[in-house]
């Protein structure tokens, strides 16, 4: 979340020789490399999401003898049928749509990413990276582990539920 916070990246970012800091021009490139063809890459993204969700969703009696046509259907529903962005991942590289045990749990990186770019956001209204601020995020938070209801939890620290457009920002599709 942090590493190319300007406080943080001074403390590492530099030159091996010279000890300079990274320019700002190459950091700008970074960011700018960092964002580059993000449409692709969140639309493949959630279509294998949505196909391992969907397939998660069937009952045992509901299992499709035609995988491609299952595939095909569940992306049309959910708007996800543009074959010049395929899913990341088809349905048979999650192991449950073939029988296995997998718990349809591919969502949630995109919404941790979610939760962290959020939390960081909560940081930047807050003063930035502080004491204080850490100390919230770890009483609140960090301390916690699974002790409480994981939403609760980030509630009780965001005073709200989170919100995307801090990821869309970030992934520059704001």
């Amino acid at each position: 979340m942090w590493m190319a916070w300007p406080e943080v990246l001074a403390s590492y970012a530099k030159h091996y020789q010279t000890g300079a800091p990274m320019p700002k021009e190459l950091l700008d490139k970074l960011r700018a490399a960092q964002r580059f063809n993000e449409g692709y890459r969140t639309t493949e993204y959630l279509a294998a999401a949505v196909l391992d969700q969907k397939w998660h969703q069937l009952g045992s009696k509901q299992m499709p003898s035609d995988v491609i046509a299952f595939e095909k259907q569940a992306l049309k529903d959910a708007g996800l049928d543009f074959a010049p962005v395929p899913p990341r991942y088809r349905s048979t590289y999650f192991s449950h749509a073939m029988g296995g045990g997998y718990s349809a749990g591919y969502y949630s990186y995109l919404w941790a990413e979610r939760l962290d770019a959020d939390a960081g956001e909560w940081f930047k209204e807050n003063g930035g990276l502080l004491r204080k601020n850490g100390d919230v995020f770890r009483q609140k938070v960090l301390s916690k582990g699974g002790t409480m209801d994981a939403v609760d939890m980030y509630r009780d620290f965001r005073g709200r539920d989170p919100v995307i457009e801090p990821l869309l920002e970030r992934r520059g599709l704001n």
